[in-house]
């Protein structure tokens, strides 16, 4: 089992949570119960490009009330790095909501859940929708791919965003490859 895990597009993105959501019946007739909890997970991931490790260890103190605006104040999971970027008013509303509907403490994880149970849940979703090669990253390399291409191509700002140590890591992360680099030759073509 070594696929490659790609990133989601936004029909994908959209149609997972809507069904993660709204809950389906497999085709043996087992029953999956809609679950808010982890749509929630899966969206702040594809929203803030963190991994999942570093949303399931959230809390809504982990955002801090800086000036003008609120900042993640985390240390990632895997990497040790501080992680302190601006966290947009709408997903700051969005998790304060959360946490107010789910009568969760300020200082209490947001998900009382693992990683396992995420990804379980999800290869069930899209075993009902069809996809392959997705798993939880597929939300980071989502949050990836529409930052590069929202912005103009930029994949600094993506190595930044994704604290990668180098631009080749990115460009190999959202899958920057010879289709691209043949496409971009193609396109240059300027003769006489």
């Amino acid at each position: 089992m070594n696929k490659k895990t790609i990133a989601l597009t936004s029909e994908q993105y959209s149609r997972i949570i809507k069904i993660i959501c709204s809950g389906f019946i497999c085709t043996d007739g087992h029953t999956v119960k809609p679950n808010i909890r982890i749509a929630t997970a899966l969206s702040l991931e594809a929203n803030l490009g963190l991994r999942i490790s570093d949303i399931l260890q959230l809390r809504l103190s982990s955002i801090i009330h800086d000036g003008e605006r609120y900042r993640l104040d985390i240390v990632e999971k895997k990497t040790k790095k501080k992680r302190e970027f601006t966290v947009p008013i709408e997903i700051y509303s969005y998790i304060q909501n959360y946490v107010l509907e789910n009568n969760i403490s300020p200082t209490a994880k947001l998900f009382n859940i693992s990683e396992r149970t995420i990804q379980n849940h999800l290869q069930l979703v899209c075993g009902y929708l069809g996809y392959d090669n997705i798993s939880t990253h597929s939300f980071r390399k989502f949050f990836a791919s529409s930052i590069y291409m929202d912005n103009n191509y930029n994949i600094e700002l993506v190595r930044v965003l994704l604290q990668h140590s180098s631009v080749a890591t990115t460009q190999r992360y959202i899958g920057i490859g010879s289709h691209e680099v043949e496409n971009a030759l193609k396109n240059h073509i300027k003769l006489l």
